[in-house]
């Protein structure tokens, strides 16, 4: 037990300093990231509180509802919560580079395995917890819950989180039994990848929103069969369902049956765990200390792409796309989340292929074209977001490295702008199939059709410099995973700088686009002052896409010149 206490204990004085230690810019960040997060939290309770309102008001069904969207909102958890313990294990258990001083030290290996686990458990576990409170709070408010939900809460959380990491650590060590703990790394990352997108295209093509709407469906018994979520009394997540709904309507039949069954399923699962891990865990371990082999399947076709990028830029700047080009493909980790970007665009698409124009008390053709309006800023919140995970980090995506770029003949203005036009042509391309198939869904007026492209186009060059420069400004050139960078407080930053810039452009053009669409739509012509309003709107957005190219990049060569590392 003394060595189990001195294993984590490196974990808890790290926190207890970093918290005596806080400069002023390190409190700034968690300040602001602690106010974003309680946002969301407020947001995501308000939004529950609404939705459980609304069913509270369907006689009959109301109760139904809220029990199978409880029901699924448990197994989701459960699931997010076992893959989560998967992906971090892995790091913990294997990949962490002081495990090979723990395995020397004179700690047991049983040890060594359980302080890594409740490593693992903390870190998988505690952004679902905080933000599944607010899901369990708005509950407890609109069935008026008793003191007896909230402590079950507790007592039935603590062995779910519990039976989940244990499924997860039990899974890894298989997986790491038959393959180098790198190989496994890949696997698990493109498994991962791969359900997500099946399970994300699959709910949505169930269109989960008819269930709010029961003329939709011709029996009730079809009704009814639809709302049954994809459950079993078998689940860890299907007892305490039971036990939490029994708590919120209070039931009088006794829960003590599903409270024995997840405990003694949670102690259960550790005793395996540690069973298994004194059979199979150290020669894992030993596996993962192997170098990681590279694979040459799809070289050639790699460097067909790398060609194919690189071929309209001069020789510096062709170098240094085709380095990123090659660094993307060859990491498993950057390259799978294109799967969950073209599952992004399909589902995008897909939503306004099924919007019930018809039953809208408006007429379709002016719904349409609004819709289509409003659908330049959507997109461009789209682009944004997909920014901040591949724009944003470009710059800090060199590591440690970025020495060997500022003391290269390379300028830094040169680097800066390689960077920009590498990613301009993707996002341009990606964005005009967003506006422009949408709009032929939509069947919009040309004039709106070439507005929206017209529109997005320019934006989307305001939104590139915004990820590089606002990168090279906050940069984290020693992360630990590329990740990391897109999850910071610069990526914050950026995503509410392109949100004031994409909310000016769309402020700047609603009135000048609702003249020009109204004045056709009427038949009546648009007076001289009407047209001198719209040519000083576009305008005005030229200039302000003209300041968002420039200024953040501007102020991103400032900040790399600056940079001593």
């Amino acid at each position: 037990m003394r060595m189990f206490k001195l294993l984590i204990s490196p974990r808890l004085i790290s926190f207890k300093n970093g918290l005596k230690r806080s400069r002023s810019n390190r409190m700034i960040k968690i300040l602001t990231l602690t106010g974003a997060g309680c946002l969301f939290w407020l947001v995501l309770f308000y939004l529950t509180y609404k939705v459980l309102m609304y069913f509270s008001s369907q006689e009959m069904i109301g109760d139904i509802l809220a029990r199978h969207l409880l029901g699924m909102v448990f197994l989701i958890f459960f699931s997010i919560l076992i893959f989560s313990h998967v992906i971090t294990a892995l790091s913990n258990l294997y990949l962490s580079e002081d495990l090979e001083i723990c395995h020397s030290s004179p700690a047991t290996l049983t040890e060594v395995f359980l302080s890594r686990s409740l490593y693992t458990v903390f870190d998988s576990s505690w952004m679902v917890v905080v933000f599944g409170l607010p899901l369990m709070m708005a509950y407890g408010l609109v069935y008026h819950a008793n003191l007896d939900y909230y402590l079950s809460l507790t007592y039935v959380s603590f062995p779910l989180i519990i039976i989940s990491a244990c499924l997860g650590i039990m899974v890894i060590m298989v997986l790491v039994r038959f393959f180098p703990a790198q190989k496994a790394s890949d696997i698990i990352m493109l498994m991962s990848v791969i359900l997500i997108v099946i399970l994300y295209l699959l709910f949505r093509f169930l269109r989960p929103e008819r269930l709010v709407n029961p003329d939709a469906f011709v029996h009730i018994a079809q009704y009814l069969g639809a709302l049954k979520a994809p459950d079993s009394p078998y689940l860890p997540s299907h007892w305490a369902t039971d036990i939490l709904w029994a708590r919120l309507t209070r039931y009088p039949a006794s829960q003590v049956f599903n409270a024995i069954l997840l405990w003694s399923t949670a102690l259960a699962m550790v005793v395996i765990d540690i069973w298994m891990a004194g059979r199979i865990y150290f020669s894992g371990f030993s596996k993962a200390q192997e170098a990681k082999k590279r694979s040459h399947i799809g070289k050639r076709m790699l460097e067909r792409i790398v060609s194919a990028v690189t071929k309209p830029f001069g020789p510096e700047s062709a170098s240094l796309i085709a380095k990123d080009v090659r660094t993307f493909f060859r990491d498993n980790s950057q390259w799978s989340q294109l799967l969950l970007l073209a599952a992004l665009v399909v589902v995008y698409i897909y939503n306004f292929s099924v919007l019930p124009l018809e039953r809208s008390p408006i007429k379709s053709i002016y719904l349409q074209n609004a819709l289509s309006f409003l659908n330049i800023g959507l997109a461009g919140f789209v682009i944004s977001a997909i920014s901040a995970r591949f724009i944003f980090p470009a710059v800090s995506s060199e590591g440690q490295a970025f020495w060997i770029v500022l003391s290269s003949p390379l300028s830094a203005r040169r680097f800066l702008w390689s960077k920009y036009f590498a990613y301009l042509l993707p996002m341009l391309i990606l964005s005009e199939v967003l506006i422009i198939y949408t709009n032929y869904l939509l069947k919009v007026t040309s004039f709106m059709m070439a507005l929206s492209s017209v529109t997005i186009f320019f934006l989307v060059f305001g939104i590139v410099a915004l990820g590089i420069g606002l990168g090279a400004v906050y940069p984290n050139f020693h992360h630990e995973n590329i990740s990391q960078v897109a999850t910071g407080s610069g990526a914050l930053i950026y995503m509410i700088s392109s949100s004031v810039f994409i909310s000016l452009v769309i402020m700047l053009e609603a009135g000048p686009v609702y003249t020009i669409l109204s004045a056709h739509f009427k038949g009546v012509s648009i007076t001289r002052l009407q047209w001198i309003w719209v040519v000083s709107s576009f305008i005005g957005v030229i200039f302000v896409n003209i300041f968002a190219v420039k200024s953040p990049m501007r102020a991103g060569l400032k900040a790399l010149d600056r940079y001593e590392g």
